[in-house]
C-alpha cells in the first residue's frame, strides 16, 4: 500500500513540477516557440489547423486512458480488498479497442489526405523558381526571367562568425538568419519551386511558409505557395551538408506587386554581373560562402 501511494505521489509531483518548468520556460523565454507557427498562407494555416486538431484528439485519448489507469489504481488496489478477475480474455473488449482506433484513425486521415493533396497542386503557378543547394549557399532562378543570383550568409554574420572576432553575436540582427540576396516574390501570387542540389544533400525550409523540401543532386523536388501577407520569413538549411552548414539560412521577402516589378527590372541581368564579379557580396562574405 504505502509504495502504491509513493509511485502515486511522485507522479503527481512531477506532473505539477514539469507544468511549471514550462509555465517558467514561456515567461523567461518568450520567443522559445513550442508550437508550430499558422504561417502566411492558405495551406500553412490549413497546415496549422489539421496539426492542432489532431493534437487534441491525441490529448483527449491521453486523458481518458490515463484517467481510466489513475481511477484503477486507486480505486481497486489491494488496500480497497480489490480481487483480480480470473477471466482470460473478453471478446467484445478486444473489438471495441480494435475498431475505435481504426475509426479514429479514419477520420484523422480524411482532412490529412486532402491536405496532402493540396500541398502537391502546383499546377498553373503564377511564377516559378528553381531553387539550387551548394556548399554553402543557395541559387534561385527565374523561369521565363533573366534573373538569377547566389543566396550568401549576410557580411554581419559572417564577421560575427569568425574565432576571436570580438563582436558579441547577439548584437547582430538576425545573426545566422539574414543573407546579402533574398528571394523576392509577389504578395498573392502562386509561386511554384523545384528544389534541388549541385553536390550533396541539402533541405530548403521556411517555416512561415509551412515548406522543407530536400535538395538532392540529380532530382527535382516540387511545392509551391501563395503567401497572403507581406513580410520577410526567414528559414534554413536543414540537412547536414558540412561544416558550414549552419551559414547558408533562407529569406524570402513577400512584397507588393509594383514593388516586386521593380525589383525584377534592377535584377534583369545580375548572374552575369556576378559571373564578371561584379556581385554586391563582399569579399569576406564570398569567401565564407565558398566561392
Amino acid at each position: 500500500m504505502d509504495r502504491g501511494r509513493r509511485v502515486i505521489n511522485t507522479m503527481i509531483r512531477k506532473s505539477f513540477l514539469g507544468l511549471a518548468l514550462l509555465v517558467f520556460a514561456g515567461v523567461a523565454r518568450a520567443d522559445w516557440a513550442l508550437n508550430m507557427p499558422r504561417g502566411v498562407t492558405e495551406l500553412s494555416a490549413e497546415t496549422y489547423d489539421l496539426h492542432m486538431l489532431i493534437f487534441w484528439v491525441c490529448v483527449g485519448i491521453g486523458v481518458v486512458v490515463f484517467g481510466v489507469m489513475i481511477y484503477s489504481l486507486i480505486m481497486h488496489r489491494q488496500s480497497k480488498g480489490a480481487k483480480a478477475a480470473d477471466f482470460s480474455h473478453s471478446t467484445t473488449a478486444e473489438v471495441v479497442w480494435t475498431a475505435i482506433p481504426c475509426v479514429i484513425l479514419l477520420l484523422m486521415a480524411i482532412p490529412a489526405a486532402e491536405t496532402m493533396i493540396k500541398l502537391e497542386d502546383s499546377r498553373d503557378p503564377d511564377m516559378s523558381i528553381v531553387i539550387t543547394g551548394y556548399q554553402w549557399k543557395w541559387h534561385y532562378r527565374y523561369q521565363n526571367e533573366d534573373v538569377g543570383f547566389y543566396s550568401n550568409l549576410a557580411e554581419e554574420s559572417v564577421k560575427a562568425r569568425r574565432l576571436d572576432s570580438g563582436i558579441d553575436p547577439f548584437t547582430v540582427d538576425n545573426y545566422l538568419l539574414d543573407v546579402d540576396e533574398p528571394m523576392v516574390v509577389p504578395v498573392g501570387a502562386k509561386v511554384r519551386l523545384l528544389i534541388t542540389a549541385n553536390d550533396v544533400l541539402h533541405s530548403w525550409w521556411v517555416p512561415e511558409l509551412a515548406i522543407k523540401k530536400d535538395a538532392i543532386p540529380g532530382i527535382i523536388n516540387e511545392t509551391w505557395f501563395r503567401a497572403e501577407q507581406v513580410g520577410t520569413y526567414r528559414g534554413k538549411c536543414t540537412e547536414l551538408c558540412g561544416k558550414d552548414h549552419g551559414y547558408m539560412p533562407v529569406v524570402v521577402e513577400v512584397v507588393e506587386p509594383d514593388a516586386y516589378q521593380a525589383w525584377l527590372d534592377t535584377r534583369t541581368g545580375a548572374e552575369q554581373r556576378y559571373a564578371n564579379n561584379e556581385s554586391t557580396a563582399t569579399p569576406e562574405a564570398t569567401l565564407a560562402a565558398g566561392e
